[in-house]
């Protein structure tokens, strides 16, 4: 028989932080490298040496090793250490399209700056289970071929071709039976501590792991992949595979070899994949322990909410608003972009993005670690909105007089907004107010008008008085100061990506300022109703709600279901002796908080009385009980098609899990989700064979911002941030279940972590959508990120323009738009990139369609763009656009396609 190559590829899997601190974790890291890196410079290790599909850890090491960058840099050179492709090996399912390219994006260039060629191998094999769109963002990195494990079951072979959502495939070979631990249990027994070093069994082992794998591989070149969990390089074990490579005679030639040189090898023999399979690799572990180990492990949707939370508000604040901002500036008026500023923030956001730590899986120190990591990004990207908006809005032309305000509010989507939205005025302490009545509560004076000067009606939502500010300038001491803080709500029609002036003047001493009473939202002392949907709090605090377009009627929506939960961070465990407590048979207090023509507001508090915690020692729900107050804010806007709902839960229960359910009528098998670059369908029954598998497939999917459940007349939506696990439950009703929080005590490696428990209030934010049929899934996409970004308005007086403007002439209109995007495409992503302004978007149907790109006038005073060309993820050039007469440009867009533009000038 001819001679097979077998490439030995040694690396380690290195989680950054889980069961121990990521200092702990370092140690150990400084440690394993330190003997690599010795081995490599005196031969004992002839190398390469992959750092784990990711680059960060040589960063790691090189803040306590500093004086080793040079020997790094000459290794990556000589291809010594393969570096990449990734930042860090995230999961893939809770954390956005975008900041899966900004990963890989970082990763290789991480890997250039040590002098290396970054890896080309998609090394994905630890992530619970992969989404649709991994093949096509690859691909776009020029990466060819792949290594997964969990999330799909074949075992008889060792290849698959994973066909993504728009058909990219992509060769990957998928590891059996312990993932990329087998060559670890089956060789080198990392498994077994006490057992003995034995040179003969291990090369008798070797010769057992080689002849496996090629039985079951399609192409001629093995991969015997040697990196388990945290595994340094056994010296003993490597000398008998060296051996067996200076013996080169036999069935198999054994190289030291690199996963990108395997896939060299194996690519042109891709077409002996007979195993296809297709979008998300999500199946449950299916066989016994002994045959394959894969788990997907599905509890981490909703494990730890709080970090899905925060993490949403961070990639919103970076790609939402931080970033198209410092466009718009440095368009606008010639500021510098960030650029400095959003590496540092998008690092500090990617070092939460390891799959032990955005899982929520890991030790509760871990996760206070990524407490501050976000504060860190969110504060920058903060901070540059809040430049960017103050710094354009000064130099609006026009002066501001002393008796005035300029609030200039910004649309940070390349969709224009119309219609009610609520602003906070930050109303001077000095300005006059006045009473109603007797002189019972004092209220600001103030009138509004919009960018042509006519007056605007407002309806005052609620006010906070004499709230002290500060205000910092370069060359002087912070200066205090107090407002009258005013929330209000008043029509806004704000440009694509762009802005509108308003000027808030204030009213005359002792004179009310106020408008023309008329009718308010609310149609009874528990409805409201508008144009589009009437909604009604039902005495137990559910919520009846009529889509007026398809005189369909949903009922019981808004009802809280609780059930025990004695899992972990990785697995939603399920109790034989549960009870499901139901909110539908609880009371409700029921109170109008806002009532006027453009909004009402229900305020629906709802306490559930629940077991205070499981009693793991009779396994049953406890028979002491606590009360957990859901309180909800549930509001309509005028012209609105949809309800908005904040809900707060003082969570004083343990070992739970909470969901809030919206039963759809629908009479439908499957359902929609959006995910990364993508809307996917999903059936809603559980797999007929499901008792079959070691692994249960669950109910619960994942989501980025909503899931659709509906049939040929009507349906709903569920729009959310921040939440990250949907079901549609296999009922008559076709409820949509989605979970708010799961409280655990469990935590592996440990006798369980308080913090898990999620004690105390949490926030969170829904809109419930009817539908008259099929959903418009462009539409959804766009209410997710407009529910996450909103609007955000920069607050002037005379003064802060003369600031903030400085020696430069104003110049802006008052109302301006810099990109607007028309059609069935989502935009994700505004940046200068490389100092070229790019667009990235996607396609979320499964056909083809044509996205219009349009700039605005009035905002492209540095720079407007004339030609716009299509790149890859790289930033190669692909193909340019004919500009459309109208100076903007079409972009055709196969289905489910991701394109990103530079958009330049000559």
């Amino acid at each position: 028989m001819a001679q097979r190559r077998a490439h030995y590829v040694l690396s380690t899997h290195w989680d950054r932080e889980w069961y121990q601190t990521f200092q702990d974790y370092r140690y150990r890291l400084v440690q394993l490298l330190d003997r690599v890196f010795d081995g490599l410079e005196d031969g004992r290790l002839q190398g390469p040496f992959q750092t784990d599909g990711q680059a960060i850890i040589l960063e790691d090491y090189l803040e306590v090793r500093p004086q080793r960058r040079p020997q790094i840099e000459r290794f990556a050179r000589e291809s010594k250490l393969v570096i990449g492709p990734w930042y860090v090996l995230p999961d893939e399912f809770l954390v956005s399209g975008e900041s899966l390219i900004r990963n890989i994006e970082l990763g290789r260039r991480a890997a250039r700056s040590f002098g290396g060629r970054p890896s080309d191998a998609a090394f994905a094999c630890d992530l619970f289970g992969h989404t649709s769109q991994m093949p096509q963002i690859f691909a776009g990195f020029g990466i060819r071929g792949g290594f997964i494990w969990r999330g799909l079951n074949p075992v008889a072979a060792r290849h698959v071709i994973w066909r993504g959502a728009d058909g990219t495939e992509m060769p990957c070979y998928r590891f059996v039976p312990v993932g990329y631990c087998s060559f670890a249990f089956q060789v080198r027994h990392a498994n077994d501590r006490a057992r003995v070093f034995d040179a003969e069994q291990v090369d008798t082992d070797l010769s057992a792991y080689l002849e496996q794998e090629a039985e079951a591989s399609e192409v001629d070149p093995l991969l015997v992949f040697d990196g388990g969990d945290h595994q340094e390089w056994d010296a003993e074990v490597y000398s008998v595979v060296a051996g067996r490579m200076r013996r080169g005679a036999g069935r198999f030639e054994i190289v030291h070899s690199s996963l990108d040189a395997y896939l060299e090898e194996m690519l042109p023999q891709a077409d002996r994949i007979a195993l296809t399979m297709e979008g998300e690799l999500r199946e449950p572990g299916l066989h016994p322990a002994a045959v394959d180990q894969q788990w997907l492990i599905p509890g981490v949707l909703s494990s730890r909410v709080w970090i899905k939370q925060q993490n949403a508000a961070c990639q919103t604040a970076l790609c939402h608003w931080a970033e198209p901002l410092g466009v718009m500036a440095s368009a606008a008026i010639g500021s510098e972009y960030p650029q400095g500023f959003l590496d540092v923030a998008w690092r500090w956001l990617l070092k939460n993005h390891p799959h032990d730590s955005i899982c929520g899986c890991s030790i509760d120190a871990v996760h206070e670690d990524m407490r501050f990591r976000f504060h860190q990004a969110l504060g920058i990207a903060d901070r540059l909105t809040i430049q960017a908006t103050r710094a354009i809005g000064a130099h609006v032309a026009g002066d501001v007089t002393p008796d005035a305000l300029r609030v200039v509010v910004f649309n940070p989507l390349p969709q224009a907004v119309d219609g009610p939205a609520e602003l906070d005025l930050q109303i001077p302490a000095d300005w006059p107010t006045f009473n109603e009545f007797f002189g019972f509560e004092p209220k600001p004076a103030f009138r509004v008008y919009d960018a042509q000067g006519n007056e605007l009606p407002y309806q005052r939502l609620a006010q906070a008085m004499g709230r002290s500010k500060v205000r910092v300038l370069d060359t002087r001491f912070p200066e205090g100061y107090k407002t009258n803080d005013v929330r209000v709500a008043l029509p806004l029609a704000v440009p694509a990506t762009g802005y509108t002036t308003l000027t808030v003047r204030a009213g005359k001493d002792g004179l009310p300022t106020r408008h023309p009473a008329v009718a308010g939202l609310a149609t009874s002392e528990r409805s409201m109703a508008n144009e589009h949907l009437a909604v009604t709090v039902e005495p137990n605090g559910t919520l009846t709600v009529t889509h007026r377009a398809s005189g369909r009627t949903y009922t019981r929506l808004l009802t809280f279901e609780d059930c025990a939960d004695i899992g972990d961070g990785w697995f939603h465990g399920m109790a034989v002796n549960d009870q499901a407590f139901s909110s539908t048979a609880c009371s409700a207090d029921v109170a109008l908080v806002h009532d006027g023509p453009f909004q009402a507001t229900f305020r629906v508090r709802v306490p559930m009385r629940l077991p205070d915690a499981f009693r793991f020692d009779a396994m049953t729900r406890s028979d002491s009980f606590v009360d957990v107050v859901i309180d909800s804010l549930v509001t309509l806007r005028r012209g609105a098609r949809h309800v908005e709902i904040e809900t707060t839960v003082d969570n004083r229960a343990r070992d739970h899990r909470l969901r809030v359910l919206f039963p759809t009528g629908a009479d439908a098998d499957t359902y929609l989700a959006d995910a990364a670059f993508d809307v996917v369908e999903r059936p809603i029954a559980l797999r007929a064979d499901n008792h079959l598998y070691r692994e249960l497939e669950v109910e619960t999917k994942p989501q980025q911002s909503w899931t659709a459940a509906f049939d040929a007349d009507g349906g709903l939506a569920v729009v959310s941030m921040g939440q990250l696990e949907s079901a549609v439950r296999d009922l008559p009703e076709r409820p949509i279940a989605l979970t708010l929080l799961r409280a655990t005590r469990r935590t592996v490696m440990t006798d369980g972590e308080p913090e898990g428990q999620l004690q105390g209030p949490m926030t969170f934010r829904y809109w419930i959508v009817p539908l008259a049929g099929a959903p418009d899934r462009t539409d959804l996409c766009l209410l997710g990120q407009r529910l996450a970004a909103g609007l955000r308005a920069a607050q002037l007086r005379p003064e802060d323009v003369a600031y903030f403007r400085g020696s430069r002439v104003a110049s802006l209109p008052p109302t301006a738009g810099l990109l607007e995007v028309e059609g069935d495409a989502v935009v994700t992503s505004l940046r200068r990139n490389a100092g070229i302004v790019e667009l990235r978007l996607f396609n979320p149907l499964t056909a083809s369609t044509t996205a219009r790109i349009r700039l605005g006038d009035g905002l492209w005073a540095e720079g407007r763009p004339t030609r716009a060309e299509r790149v890859d993820l790289e930033g190669r050039p692909l193909e340019a656009l004919d500009a459309s007469t109208d100076g903007g440009w079409s972009l055709p867009l196969r289905p489910k396609e991701i394109a990103t533009l530079r958009l330049a000038t000559p």
